[in-house]
């Protein structure tokens, strides 16, 4: 039962002991450690009360324990079968006794008061003489030993420290983790080790501690004390807090293209790890994206607070100017572009501050120590300056070596703020280009009236292809055409604007919406494999959706052909709400594949909804969601259009879309029968002056005498065209609306053409006569055959 221990608790130590006592305190079992402890054979202490051999009393509180038949360890004193006082490390543990009662088991190391430096010095020499700071802890975790080095650390001799617990010696919060370390150790027996950073009695300023915590185990290993050993890695810590700022500030520093955003990141970075307070500010043109000019060392500066951490303490808010004089450190490091170290209480920083109204404001309240002012340089350009300050009498002043740091952190932030600047030069200038290849304003038509809107991606996804249009076309009609260019950036704008172009050129022609996707079709498809692909990105990966249609006042038959876009919504003056279903054709750019026309007849006063994926796709929903909230807002359609757009967008865009997005809304007009005369003629040349006097009449009824004389002209030669050259049946109209527009209609799909009649030649002059007397004039295919148009401006 005898087993030899060593223990590190104050002193070498004996042999343990080991004894049994029953639940009334009766010693029945008796080791032989126990005999040579206290010299008592087993004869002698079997049948003795326990508390016969205590030659002091126990410490307070353990009674109590006991009562609870709790663990207990602890210093006591027995007495010896000599009468001499015998110092021992005891612990009492409960030991049931199988009739529901508690007896103990007692386990006993001798312990020698002091150290026995004569039979052991090299142990002593080691502890005192190491380098290292070490202490030994009881086990309550109050100090035993403590050599020289650590009694430097703690500003105070080994006998003041010996019986106190950490924090009974340092009150200071930050001292709570290594006295918890010590109370884990003792209570689990593993070993452990942390970092603080804390200020000791010793030090005048706070440094990196690593402190490992090792548990001090007898012979039975049970844990009698913890030994610390602590270690100064200051420089260590620092470098590897460096890498660790530098590094966060890689991860943290340009997550966007804003610069506003990018400078507030910067400061977000260094406070609280380089700085109490950071303040990051710009020049202007920065803000704007434009090449900042030079920075004159000899004139005051205004510059723009870009950012600031904390806000709370900023006397500049972010976007205010200030001025800073000509001899402020933030002029001269923007000049030299080199960042400097000051102290507050320098002449130098002194004179700034009584000579900057902001700034003496700003320290009168937060009372700085040290700052720091370095440049922010990208790619050679001055950007502008960032401003550390450590706050407060206790703060540790700054050094070069944190310098160095906010060097390597402004350089970082720096480049980020440039990218961010250039972005915005480029982004505002594909903004502009985009906006002006939309409509600037809508024209003028009789067909339908119109809203719009126009709202463009979020910096992120960058300014894209989507557009609208609205194009008047002959016989009082309208074309609506909303797109979608595949891609962001201004390659994708210059294609939107060239496909624009286009669908206009086209439309001139008059072709039916289906027949013009297909040309348009062929058009990508040339651009994506001519020569201009290779040198342009945008047009060798072009692609695009597009919906065109075409709505006719008089007949109100709508006719809409489909490019792999979104089927348009259709709001009936009775409110119900439905999306047309488009024979959907490809994309435009596959080429080879048809596309079909679908012809639907529209009240008036019905609201016809164009649109592309942007106002329907977002982060949270799926297009299937945004067609039903697209339903619901437009079931709520207000009287004004440009309200329903806003509504509409309001209703589907929580903020700033993250894809383009384009909006038309067309209420339809009718043009009835008092705007619209209609007659059908034979193929008969003496039927010519009947259809001008029916031309002239129909004009005097609308009160436009004034323009009877051309409209004779171009009747006669229409109508004589027709008769002569075309086929059955030949039909007159004329209709008034904005402009007086006369179409003469005929079953031929020949069209004609103007040339220049020689002076002999007997014919040739007629449409030539057309052209020159009328506004504008053309020819549009239909399905029987032909119509030729003339308008003329009304009178005013």
């Amino acid at each position: 039962m005898d087993t030899p221990a060593s223990t590190p608790g104050d002193s070498p130590t004996s042999a343990a002991a080991l004894a049994v006592a029953a639940p009334d305190g009766t010693l029945t079992g008796w080791s032989t450690g126990a005999e040579q402890l206290l010299g008592y054979s087993a004869g002698q202490a079997v049948g003795r009360l326990a508390a016969a051999l205590l030659a002091s009393p126990l410490p307070p509180g353990v009674r109590e324990r006991c009562d609870r038949q709790e663990d207990w360890t602890g210093r006591v004193v027995l007495r010896h079968l000599d009468g001499s006082a015998v110092g021992c490390r005891l612990r009492a543990r409960p030991l049931p006794t199988g009739d529901g009662r508690t007896g103990w088991l007692l386990e006993g190391v001798r312990v020698r008061e002091g150290v026995d430096r004569d039979t052991d010095p090299l142990l002593c020499w080691s502890f005192d003489q190491s380098p290292f700071a070490l202490a030994i802890c009881d086990s309550e975790g109050r100090f035993l030993r403590v050599n020289e080095p650590m009694s430097k650390q703690l500003a105070a001799p080994e006998r003041d420290l010996r019986g106190l617990r950490i924090t009974e010696h340092m009150p200071d919060p930050a001292f709570l983790a290594p006295e918890r370390a010590v109370d884990r150790v003792l209570r689990t027996g593993e070993p452990e080790h942390i970092e603080n950073y804390v200020k000791v009695p010793g030090e005048p300023q706070a440094h990196a501690w690593l402190i490992h915590f090792t548990p001090l185990k007898d012979s039975l290993g049970l844990v009698r004390g913890v030994q610390l050993a602590a270690l100064d890695f200051s420089e260590q810590y620092t470098a590897r807090e460096r890498l660790a700022l530098l590094d966060e500030a890689s991860r943290r520093i340009g997550s966007s293209l804003d610069v506003t955003r990018t400078a507030q990141e910067l400061a977000d970075v260094a406070v609280p790890a380089l700085a109490d307070f950071v303040s990051v500010d710009l020049l202007d043109a920065v803000l704007h994206g434009d090449e900042p000019p030079p920075v004159p060392i000899d004139e005051a500066l205004p510059l723009r607070r870009a950012a600031v951490r904390p806000e709370t303490m900023a006397v500049v808010t972010v976007g205010e100017l200030s001025r800073f004089p000509d001899f402020s450190p933030v002029v001269r490091c923007l000049a030299t572009g080199r960042g400097a170290v000051h102290q507050v209480g320098e002449p130098e920083i002194t004179w700034w501050l009584a000579h900057d109204p902001d700034r003496t404001t700003w320290a009168s309240r937060h009372g700085p120590r040290s700052l720091m002012v370095v440049p922010l340089r990208g790619r050679g350009t001055n950007l502008g300056v960032v401003v550390f300050a450590r706050l407060g009498p206790s703060a540790v002043p700054y050094t070069q070596d944190d310098l160095q740091i906010a060097e390597e952190l402004a350089a970082r932030a720096a480049v980020c703020l440039d990218n961010a600047r250039r972005y915005t030069r480029e982004h505002t200038a594909t903004l502009a280009l985009q906006h002006s290849l939309l409509p600037q304003g809508m024209p003028e038509q009789a067909a339908v009236d119109v809203a719009s809107r126009y709202l463009p991606a979020d910096s992120k996804a960058g300014v894209g292809g989507d557009w609208f249009d609205v194009i008047p076309l002959s016989g009082a009609r309208v074309a609506l055409v909303v797109g979608d260019v595949v891609g962001h950036g201004i390659h994708a704008s210059a294609a939107m604007g060239r496909l624009r172009t286009a669908v206009r050129a086209l439309a001139d022609v008059d072709l039916a919406p289906d027949e013009l996707l297909a040309h348009l079709d062929d058009l990508v498809v040339r651009l994506r494999s001519g020569p201009e692909s290779e040198a342009e990105a945008s047009f060798s990966e072009l692609g695009a959706t597009c919906l065109y249609a075409v709505y006719d006042p008089i007949s109100r038959k709508c006719s809409l052909a489909s490019a792999g876009h979104l089927w348009p919504a259709l709001v009936t003056p009775d409110g119900r709400v439905e999306f047309l279903e488009l024979p959907t054709g490809p994309p435009l750019g596959l080429g080879g594949l048809p596309f079909e026309s679908v012809e639907r007849e529209l009240p008036e006063g019905s609201l016809l909804t164009l649109y592309t994926d942007g106002l329907l796709e977002a982060r949270h929903r799926d297009v299937g969601a945004g067609l039903h909230a697209l339903r619901t807002a437009l079931a709520d359609a207000a009287p004004s259009l440009e309200t329903t757009c806003d509504r509409v967008l309001d209703a589907l865009l929580a903020g700033r879309p993250a894809d383009d997005v384009a909006l038309l809304i067309a209420r339809t007009r009718a043009l009835d029968c008092g705007h619209v005369a209609v007659w059908d003629l034979p193929t008969d040349p003496a039927f010519v002056a009947e259809a001008r006097a029916k031309a002239t009449a129909q004009l005097h009824v609308w009160g436009l005498d004034d323009l009877a004389y051309v409209t004779e002209l171009v009747v006669s030669e229409l109508v004589t065209n027709a008769i002569r050259y075309a086929a059955a049946p030949v039909q007159l109209r004329l209709i008034k609306e904005r402009t007086l527009i006369c179409e003469v209609s005929d079953a031929s799909s020949t069209a004609p053409h103007l040339r220049r009649a020689r002076i002999f030649d007997e014919g040739g002059r007629g449409l030539m006569l057309v052209a020159q007397l009328t506004e504008r004039w053309g020819m549009r295919h239909t399905g029987a055959g032909k119509t030729i148009w003339a308008e003329q401006p009304l009178p005013v």
